[in-house]
């Protein structure tokens, strides 16, 4: 099978590796940083470097493949939009001149739920991005979907906050470690290991699955727990909440991954890894 995978970097990288390493696979990557390009062609065959919206070579890119998965990730706030929609228009625009590709997979974002006060949502709850990032995002989505067909199949995994390793948790939080946070910190997270999604894409390709699924852990703990946590597993000093400041976290609800389980997909590690 050859596959494409477009945006290279943590979650791609490991993808690449797991295809590379376990299946007769042709893999293609796109980078758009060249110095990655060495470590990329241990995991796939042909490493191209790119941007999203340089039509003629994502056009080579794409030429013989059957399955594109979308990982990219902006590097700032500024290339949000050529990153994600950009990138995306290119990809649909092209997809007609090649019958071949039977399926493409996108990793979103579980935020553009946006604020819910912590209530529960699922894949037919409407989206509500509470900012300009998450905004792209869903239009991102949208454009992707619109190449939904028979033909060829679009699944979108709105993936939780990612840790794994090189990202543990005590990276990502441990410098918050005795300081003061705004609000009560009872706000929801959802989580996903890497493991996990490297597993969702991987059923998602074998089952060519279609349309959207949340991909998070069951654990859903509050801010306050997390914290608490991650600074009682590594000796740090806990976090210190001040209600008398309002959170100004943008997205805060409960995702439910029932869907994702109800097609089959067995969770690795459905708790949090502290």
């Amino acid at each position: 099978m050859n596959i494409a995978i477009i945006g290279c970097g943590y979650v791609g990288y490991v993808v690449s590796n797991y295809w590379h390493s376990n299946n007769n696979f042709m893999l293609t990557a796109t980078t758009t940083n060249p110095d990655r390009v060495p470590t990329l062609e241990t995991v796939a065959q042909k490493v191209i470097v790119t941007l999203g919206n340089d039509i003629q070579t994502l056009k080579s890119v794409l030429k013989n493949q059957e399955v594109v998965l979308l990982t990219v990730g902006a590097k700032n706030a500024d290339s949000y939009e050529e990153t994600y929609i950009d990138t995306a228009k290119t990809i649909v625009s092209l997809l007609p001149q090649f019958p071949n590709i039977h399926q493409v997979i996108y990793t979103s974002s579980y935020s553009i739920y946006g604020d819910r006060n912590g209530v529960w949502v699922d894949e037919e709850s409407p989206p509500a991005p509470a900012n300009r990032n998450s905004q792209i995002l869903r239009k991102t989505e949208d454009i992707l979907l619109s190449a939904n067909n028979d033909n060829t199949r679009v699944c979108i995994l709105r993936l939780g906050g990612i840790y794994g390793p090189g990202r543990e948790l005590v990276k990502i939080f441990g410098r918050a470690a005795g300081t003061t946070r705004p609000g009560n910190g009872e706000d929801i997270t959802n989580w996903i290991h890497l493991d996990d999604i490297v597993g969702a894409i991987e059923f998602a390709r074998n089952h060519r699955l279609e349309g959207i699924y949340n991909l998070v852990d069951d654990s859903h703990l509050t801010s306050k727990q997390l914290l608490d946590n991650v600074m009682t597993k590594n000796n740090l000093a806990n976090v210190i909440w001040d209600a008398a400041n309002k959170n100004t976290r943008s997205y805060n609800a409960w995702v439910s991954n029932q869907k994702l389980k109800d097609a089959g997909y067995q969770f690795i590690h459905p708790q949090i890894i502290f």
